[in-house]
C-alpha cells in the first residue's frame, strides 16, 4: 500500500492547527489551552463554551474518529461531544490536555497512513462523504474552534 501524498498532507494540516502550526493563525490549540489554569479554562464568558468543553469537544472527534481509522465502528454522537466532566482541579485539567494531545497526535498519526483508494473510500457510510472530506472538515472544524479558544482566553485574562 502507497501512502497518499494527500493524506500527509492533511496529516500537516492537522499537526498545524492542533499541536504546533503558527503559519495561518499564528497559533494552534495546544499552545493556547496551555496558556490557561484549570480555573482559567472552566470559566464561562456568557452562554459561550468555556475552553475546556471546546478542548474536550475536539478530543472526543479525534479519539472517535481515530477509532474508525484503526478499523473500528464510528461510535461518536454528536449529543455527547459537549459532556465534559467536571474539572475540579489543575490534575483534572492537565488530563484532559494531556489526553487532547495524545488523541490529535495519534489522529495525525493514523491520517499520514491512509492511502488514496482510502482517502477516496466511502466514511462508514454513503452519507458521510468520503474518508478525505471527513478529515478536512476535522481541520476546518479545529480552526473554528481554535479562534474561539484563542477568544476567550483573552477575553478571560483581560478580566
Amino acid at each position: 500500500m502507497t501512502h497518499s501524498k494527500q493524506g500527509k498532507d492533511l496529516a500537516h494540516r492537522l499537526q498545524e492547527v492542533l499541536l504546533d502550526g503558527k503559519w495561518i493563525a499564528n497559533t494552534n490549540v495546544q499552545d493556547q489551552v496551555s496558556l490557561v489554569n484549570w480555573e482559567q479554562a472552566i470559566q464561562i464568558v456568557g452562554s459561550l463554551n468555556s475552553i475546556a468543553a471546546l478542548t474536550f469537544h475536539l478530543n472526543y472527534y479525534l479519539e472517535g474518529l481515530s477509532q474508525v481509522l484503526e478499523g473500528g465502528p464510528l461510535a461518536i454522537r454528536d449529543k455527547y461531544s459537549f459532556d465534559l466532566p467536571r474539572i475540579k482541579s489543575d490534575e483534572d485539567w492537565n488530563r484532559l490536555k494531556t489526553n487532547f494531545l495524545a488523541n490529535a497526535q495519534r489522529f495525525i498519526d493514523l491520517v499520514k497512513l491512509l492511502s488514496d483508494d482510502q482517502l477516496a473510500a466511502d466514511f462508514t457510510n454513503p452519507d458521510y462523504g468520503t474518508y478525505q472530506r471527513n478529515i478536512e472538515a476535522v481541520v476546518e472544524h479545529s480552526y473554528y474552534h481554535l479562534g474561539q479558544i484563542s477568544l476567550l482566553r483573552k477575553w478571560i485574562s483581560e478580566r
